[in-house]
């Protein structure tokens, strides 16, 4: 299972909000190139950007910073937040990001998912943030009446590489994932599913490897690696392609012998 870090940006800063809350925000590093690069050096194989101030306003507001980390390192990038136009998703490609994430247009504009998917094949996840079933849109401001399992097997149809699930209640708030709603989502559709949301501990992280053969490929890590809950090279060590259950037994050798 893939381990992703998530860096949130905020007027250019990297920050972790509480539930999605704006006013409960916390800033870990003014220089989130600086995180970026601690991140992969630390064994990530791409990293989750949010652009918290572009899901506010309705389109992208940190490219300085966004442009600055994907030229800096050399792991792929993921970006949502604000992507609501053809024109904000080719922004992202044209400085390097490799997959746009798009959120509130696949409630409010879902044939312009499509376009997008045909367009740019393999290049675009669908974010869906739930909040009791029912999808938010608008940086979780507002609250649906679309069921999440529902937009996420629409959105599958129309091409979607993967869907990330956060359940609003848990993100930031440390208190572990949503296992029995990654479950459902997961059997539902066959594309990849990306837990995000509440991971606290490395056990958290083993709960949802149980997940992977459901679909579940990946998990995004965001404030239990900046309070240092989480080691993500230790993260990395426990769920990601190296761990200890993947290494084969040495044949030649017996402690009988």
């Amino acid at each position: 299972m893939e381990v992703i870090p998530a860096i949130d940006l905020l007027a250019g800063r990297c920050v972790r909000l509480y539930q999605g809350d704006y006013a409960q925000s916390q800033v870990f590093n003014e220089n989130p190139v600086e995180v970026a690069k601690q991140w992969q050096d630390e064994g990530a194989t791409r990293l989750h950007l949010v652009d918290l101030d572009g899901a506010k306003v309705g389109k992208p507001a940190n490219l300085e910073a966004i442009a600055a980390i994907t030229q800096e390192i050399s792991i792929p990038v993921e970006v949502g937040g604000g992507l609501r136009d053809r024109e904000s998703v080719k922004q992202l490609f044209d400085i390097g990001v490799r997959w746009a994430i798009l959120g509130t247009v696949a409630v409010e504009q879902p044939q312009l998912v499509q376009s997008l998917c045909q367009e740019f094949p393999t290049q675009i996840i669908v974010g869906i943030d739930a909040r009791n079933g029912k999808v938010a849109t608008r940086g979780w401001l507002e609250t649906s009446e679309v069921e999440a399992t529902q937009l996420a097997i629409q959105m599958q149809e129309f091409g979607a590489s993967a869907i990330i699930y956060t359940d609003i209640h848990r993100d930031g708030t440390l208190a572990g994932p949503n296992l029995e709603a990654l479950r459902e989502l997961a059997n539902t559709i066959s594309i990849p599913v990306i837990a995000s949301g509440g991971v606290s501990s490395v056990t958290d992280l083993l709960s949802l490897l149980a997940l992977e053969p459901q679909g579940v490929t990946a998990a995004i890590v965001g404030r239990a690696i900046y309070t240092g809950d989480v080691s993500l090279r230790e993260a990395i060590r426990a769920v990601g392609s190296g761990r200890i259950q993947d290494i084969p037994p040495n044949l030649d050798f017996s402690s009988f012998a």
